[in-house]
């Protein structure tokens, strides 16, 4: 059952047909206008209010037919999650770095949003995976100790905003429960006099602008100076000295779980998440910041950036499953070579929602190009013939991780 979904145009996003969003949608709809000027940040597919998929064919929402048909999301998703999809399935095209952020566990969704309904308006928690369609940059998790603490002392104008004694404190305590410290220098951090804080970050870029090479590479110039290009005077631009910074390839994958701080930077990726919009703000962006809450509920674990990446497991000789520790998701990635005649998607216990990333299948003598999106029922067998005249097929399919 092909689906029509909805795209975002978000500031955030890449511009015209520079956006894998764009393009997807041209190749599903090829009477789809694209602006050469205007941004294609996500594309929805599910049954989220802000973003409703429906069904290509009758025109009714994904909700709807879902609600009619409830046999179709399977058994152990109904026992878990009542009658609706889990999770939310996403193609972003990143140009402008998103917000320093994390999301809450389940528990403090729930008393966030009995207290700011406004502001946290579900009560559900928000873990979610991004997998890389192009080289994607991140900010992910804090760094181990030592490293924070060695930018800490090449970088006296961080210091200058966290303050002094906050910075020694952290230092001269080594790499014991680090937790109450980096939670002051957060605070102190994100604190700080927005003036004083843009007025040291001038004065950071302008240093890193006369750096030598090794020295600029040693602060992550070329990033430092990107969020500063994005977000002048931000705050958050100084998360890069707290947080691992990492390079996904494409097929590489990041688990971004509850109360885990992270910030998309560039790039294209899949995205799957739980069917929540809640988010703590604390930096690079103009939306509301909620500081006490974000560095109150952080995780503080600190592990090196290679230790960041999600590995899948191997389902057959043509495709690879990212199964996080939640029921909520997961994605199968689906890569069949030149060649390849025919494949048969294994059967769920969960719905299933396929997307076509990269050439074309034949289903029931109709032919989906690169953008089309097909809705698969729970224990449903789907059989393709490969129609990809040159190069790979490449898909993905979210799923209940039931």
């Amino acid at each position: 059952m092909e689906l029509k979904y909805t795209v975002q145009n978000y500031d955030w996003g890449m511009k015209g047909t520079t956006s894998s969003v764009a393009r997807l949608l041209k190749g599903s709809d090829p009477a789809a206008h694209v602006d050469e000027e205007k941004t294609y940040s996500e594309l929805w597919m599910g049954t989220h209010p802000n973003g409703p998929s429906f069904v290509k064919a009758t025109g009714e929402s994904l909700g709807e037919f879902i609600g009619a048909n409830k046999e179709v999301l399977g058994d152990p998703v109904r026992e878990s999650f009542g009658d609706d999809l889990p999770f939310l399935f996403k193609v972003l095209s990143v140009r402008k770095a998103l917000s320093l952020q994390a999301h809450p566990d389940k528990a403090r969704a729930e008393s966030l949003h009995k207290l700011h309904p406004d502001i946290y308006k579900d009560p559900n928690h928000k873990p979610e995976m991004p997998i890389a369609l192009t080289p994607f940059e991140a900010l992910c998790g804090f760094r181990p100790v030592p490293e924070i603490q060695n930018f800490l002392k090449k970088i006296p104008e961080l210091c200058a905003v966290i303050g002094q004694g906050t910075v020694e404190d952290f230092i001269s305590s080594g790499e014991t429960d680090p937790k109450p410290h980096l939670q002051k220098c957060l605070q102190g951090l994100l604190t700080h006099n927005a003036d004083s804080t843009a007025h040291e970050l001038k004065k950071f870029i302008d240093r890193l602008s006369e750096m030598s090479e090794p020295g600029r590479e040693e602060l992550n110039a070329r990033i430092m100076e990107k969020l500063h290009a994005d977000y002048p005077g931000d705050v958050g631009c100084f998360g890069l000295y707290f947080f691992n910074f990492i390079t996904l390839q494409p097929g590489e994958a990041l688990y971004l779980g509850a109360n885990e701080p992270h910030a998309y930077i560039s790039g294209d990726c899949m995205e799957i998440m739980s069917c929540s919009d809640n988010v703590v703000r604390a930096g690079l962006t103009p939306k509301l910041k909620d500081v006490d809450t974000l560095v109150e509920m952080l995780t503080y674990n600190c592990e090196a950036a290679e230790l960041k990446r999600f590995k899948p497991v191997k389902e057959d000789d043509y495709s690879e499953v990212f199964r996080p520790p939640i029921k909520d998701f997961a994605v199968s990635k689906i890569e069949l070579p030149p060649g390849t005649p025919s494949y048969a998607l294994p059967p769920r216990n969960s719905a299933g929602i396929l997307i076509i990333i990269e050439g074309s299948v034949e289903v029931n003598s109709q032919v989906y190009c690169p953008g089309s999106v097909l809705f698969i029922k729970a224990n449903e067998q789907l059989s393709l013939n490969i129609r990809t005249k040159d190069g790979r097929t490449l898909m993905f399919e979210g799923f209940a991780n039931v």
